[in-house]
């Protein structure tokens, strides 16, 4: 597009030399270090930076022009609001391209399942999906903004923090296929008092499709269950029970924790081995295959897609593996009850008869009940029989500790104030052989613990 029929779009104005003639002809970037030739730039304000600061760098760096809320002294398109201008031209490129778009969205496991389905289905067709987790009002629209005319299928990993979000996500990509994981508790100090409010916001998804599409649903979760009321599509169950079409068989741990199962799908049977650790990735294997086969795959061709997959998104139990034998599993991108539950017994089923370290923070936004739900976690980690507990942070994480000392005594708990005493402790801690579980909601920083205690690789 042009940058005048781009303003013509989102209503904006051309300042600063701002050629209308000039084509974009890549996807547009909210951080100036990812600016690419022929893209725009969006210059957003958040918490910390102001994008405008960065604007002329962006230019430099080959973005055609600058979506900008006012001048910034090189070519831009002032709009009153960058947010809205950018849902804006992202529906509008989806009118013109018409691909097939696959909402999803859930407490736990959205970004794993994103990954997971869309190596499945850019085996079969041109696929473009969610980078990282860039799932909110800004992430979404770049994620359209990638797509053309040869896109095929457009998957769309959808998050909720309150109401309403959804429902502004899908007024931006209206989904022809929509997916519910399971309904937790991240984002409860947001969205109300427990799961029945967060089922009211991630309902709003299936709310937005239309009659010819899908809808998906987790059949082992009676939230989930409970929004088949609140959609016009068509009903696909996936599960682990009976009653699901899209449903798995005979599930294994097999080596070095790795999931394997057998797949039941309408078209028929086939094993499934990922190449993920936890018995709890079945659930977000089966979300992919149920997308899969509403779109008409085969069961052959869906496990194909799954067994070939590999982990994309950084801080998802990843794992590194130290030349003394150590293992660090880094799952510290974001953290609630029902994702440190999985890693916990992720990573003991890992470890074998290892010994086990979990370096752990706080999980965000649990409202009232956090201090309750972090002991939970300590009393988790008594309970797996882990050898050593390092509990990082002040408030909270000490509910934790706490815990985890008047469970068993038998494990070692240690405190940190910060990620840096984190750091130190864990160095001094650790013995060769030692399988060690990272973990705590993004804002914490325990990611750099796990870089840190990694290292030695390089």
């Amino acid at each position: 597009m042009t940058l005048i029929e781009i303003a013509q779009v989102v209503g904006a104005s051309l300042h600063d030399m701002c050629d209308p003639q000039a084509l974009v002809t890549a996807p547009s970037a909210v951080d100036s270090r990812e600016v690419v030739p022929g893209g725009l730039f969006a210059a957003t304000v958040g918490a910390r930076v102001d994008g405008h600061d960065y604007a002329a760098g962006a230019i430099a760096g080959g973005a055609v022009a600058v979506l900008a809320s006012r001048p910034v002294g090189v070519p831009a398109l002032v709009v009153e609001d960058v947010q809205l201008a950018l849902g804006r031209l992202a529906r509008h490129l989806l009118e013109h391209i018409s691909p097939t778009v696959i909402g999803l969205t859930g407490s736990v496991g959205k970004t794993t399942t994103k990954d997971l389905l869309a190596q499945v289905l850019e085996r079969h067709a041109a696929t473009v999906a969610t980078d990282r987790s860039f799932n909110n009002e800004l992430g979404l629209p770049l994620t359209v903004l990638r797509a053309d005319t040869t896109t095929r299928y457009l998957v769309l990993e959808m998050g909720a923090g309150r109401k309403g979000d959804l429902t502004y996500l899908t007024g931006i990509a209206p989904p022809h296929v929509g997916l519910v994981l399971n309904v937790g508790t991240a984002h409860v100090e947001r969205m109300g008092t427990g799961p029945a409010d967060i089922a009211e916001a991630k309902g709003e998804l299936v709310e937005a499709l239309p009659a010819d599409g899908f809808a998906l649903l987790n059949a082992d979760d009676p939230y989930v269950m409970g929004m088949a009321g609140r959609t016009r599509a068509g009903i696909v169950l996936y599960g682990r029970s009976a009653r699901a079409q899209v449903r798995a068989e005979s599930v294994r741990l097999g080596e070095r924790a790795r999931t394997a199962f057998e797949l039941v799908t309408p078209s028929g049977r086939a094993p499934v081995e990922l190449d993920l650790i936890g018995e709890h990735q079945v659930s977000n294997a089966l979300g992919a295959a149920a997308v899969a086969t509403a779109l008409g795959l085969g069961a052959a061709e869906i496990a194909d897609g799954l067994n070939a997959a590999r982990r994309r998104s950084a801080g998802r139990l990843e794992i590194a593996e130290r030349p003394d034998g150590i293992t660090i599993v880094n799952d510290a991108y974001n953290a609630n009850p029902e994702s440190m539950r999985a890693g916990l017994r992720a990573v003991k089923a890992l470890a074998g008869d290892r010994r086990t370290v979990a370096v752990l923070g706080a999980m965000g936004q649990q409202a009232d009940a956090s201090r309750a739900r972090h002991a939970e976690m300590g009393r988790l980690v008594a309970d797996l029989r882990f050898d050593v507990l390092i509990a990082v942070g002040a408030g909270d994480p000490l509910a934790m500790a706490e815990a985890a000392e008047s469970s068993n005594p038998g494990v070692a708990v240690h405190t940190a104030e910060d990620v840096a005493g984190a750091i130190r402790l864990a160095t001094a801690l650790l013995e060769p052989g030692d399988v060690v579980f990272v973990k705590a909601s993004s804002e914490i920083g325990l990611a750099a613990c796990a870089r840190a205690l990694a290292a030695p690789l390089s």
